[in-house]
């Protein structure tokens, strides 16, 4: 790794996420603290939690995040909307949207458009949308990319983590496609301190990770030892 990562702060960068289907009210409290004590950008939950992390984030830094349609995409439009609609409601800020995978294989690419718009245009909040870049060729990547951006998208993102690990590669074709115009979410299977750092430098603007206190941790162990 480059001496010039170093300096790099990855706690802004984070989405501090809690997304196992055992988590509880005690957790969702517990990753809201840690969200607020350590600067993260937000915390993300199930909109089941969205309500209390909602309440405990009130007035300090950290979004609240949530997940619609995931981890598959195949709801449908209307339930993915209201999905959403209920989630800003409850004090949702930030919308980790899932496409539809199988429309995108079809190539029915009007409806990837239109549902992704939809929710964009009657939440008004910002929209990351889950591409889940290892079910995609790269072809596919780019063309989805393009899609989401043209419907509004505020930042696009790899993967759910339910269907492999985020790449620097995949990472480094959405910054190459995006050139900047939106944010990429780099989400998935990150484990080390060196992997959030390469993300980062191959263009990562958050990074969606349940393992954000560890990273720190391994981050200042390092700079103990050198």
């Amino acid at each position: 790794m480059a001496a010039d990562y170093t300096d790099i702060d990855i706690a802004p960068f984070i989405d501090h996420a809690l997304l196992i289907p055992t988590a509880t009210s005690k957790q969702v409290e517990q990753w809201c603290e840690e969200a607020d004590r350590f600067h993260f950008a937000a915390v993300c939950v199930y909109p089941t939690h969205v309500k209390q992390a909602a309440e405990l984030l009130h007035g300090k830094k950290p979004k609240v995040c949530t997940v619609i349609g995931f981890p598959t995409g195949a709801t449908t439009s209307a339930t993915k909307l209201y999905e959403a609609q209920e989630a800003v409601e409850n004090g949702a800020t930030e919308l980790d949207v899932v496409i539809n995978l199988g429309w995108l294989k079809a190539g029915d690419t009007e409806n990837v458009h239109q549902e992704i718009a939809e929710i964009c245009e009657e939440t008004g909040q910002t929209v990351k949308v889950i591409l889940e870049t290892n079910l995609l060729t790269d072809a596919e990547k780019r063309l989805v990319a393009e899609i989401c951006m043209d419907a509004g998208a505020a930042f696009l993102k790899t993967s759910t983590g339910w269907n492999g690990a985020t790449t620097v590669e995949d990472v480094r074709l959405l910054k190459e496609v995006t050139q900047e115009r939106v944010g990429i979410k780099a989400s998935g299977g990150i484990r080390t301190i060196d992997q959030a750092l390469d993300l980062i430098m191959a263009g990562a603007t958050r990074l969606g990770t349940s393992r954000s206190i560890d990273l720190l941790h391994q981050r200042h162990r390092r700079d103990l030892s050198e």
